[in-house]
């Protein structure tokens, strides 16, 4: 249920009937030939497809994230940790404030994992409130998927969904070669850009729709089971 679809009234009356909410977060930063919105994307469709037999209320995307490696390339946003744990703070808050005492976190961006570590010292300091960190691509089910089909990576085809691509930027044929991560990890963000070039990180830039439309199913799935549970 999109909070757009709500009014404050309507929010009093989800939180007095059910105590969970959810809260997609992302980023906006270079995909390769996809949307530059990708991780921002999926992290909202995820959510919204797994809540929305559970009739829970799901906040707007949160589209910016930590992408200081990428920042060579246009179009991509980045913001300084700080930033991004205070903004993460005030808007958990005002979940709380309205009611929710279960929040699930749904990330669709590897560099927001300082988010994990923020929801763990907010349930230190508040003590009523429940707060799940879920990286929907990397749940159990989802990334053994990925290592069925030969791996993946960023800006590949584990992206790479109709909801994901733009008409005008076709994918390239075959696979790339996987980068070197050590030394992507190493690198400042001129260095990192040399280093990837279009930007996807290695594997396949796309696979049949079958292949990536199974792979969705199964993170819905991994999404809405975090959604159920466990609570404290």
């Amino acid at each position: 249920m999109k909070l757009a679809d709500m009014n404050w009234a309507d929010v009093t009356a989800a939180a007095a009937l059910d105590p969970r909410a959810v809260l997609p977060i992302g980023s906006v930063e270079q995909h390769a030939q996809l949307s530059l919105c990708v991780d921002m994307i999926l992290a909202e469709k995820v959510a919204l497809d797994a809540a929305d037999p559970l009739g829970l209320p799901v906040w707007p995307v949160m589209p910016f994230g930590l992408a200081p490696y990428f920042a060579e390339y246009p179009g991509t946003v980045t913001l300084r940790v700080e930033t991004l744990l205070a903004v993460m703070r005030d808007v958990l808050a005002s979940i709380r404030r309205a009611g929710f005492r279960q929040i699930l976190i749904v990330n669709g961006h590897g560099g927001n994992a300082p988010v994990d570590a923020l929801a763990q010292e907010l349930m230190a300091d508040w003590g009523d409130t429940s707060i799940k960190f879920h990286n929907w691509w990397r749940a159990p089910r989802t990334w053994a998927f990925v290592q069925e089909q030969g791996g993946g990576s960023h800006a590949s085809w584990m992206e790479n969904f109709p909801w994901t691509r733009l008409s005008h930027a076709t994918a390239p044929a075959g696979d790339k070669a996987m980068v070197d991560f050590d030394q992507l990890r190493a690198s400042p963000p001129a260095v990192s850009r040399v280093l990837l070039g279009d930007g996807n990180f290695g594997g396949a830039w796309q696979k049949p729709d079958q292949v990536s439309h199974a792979l969705w199913q199964i993170g819905v799935e991994e999404t809405r089971a975090a959604m159920e549970g466990p609570w404290a």
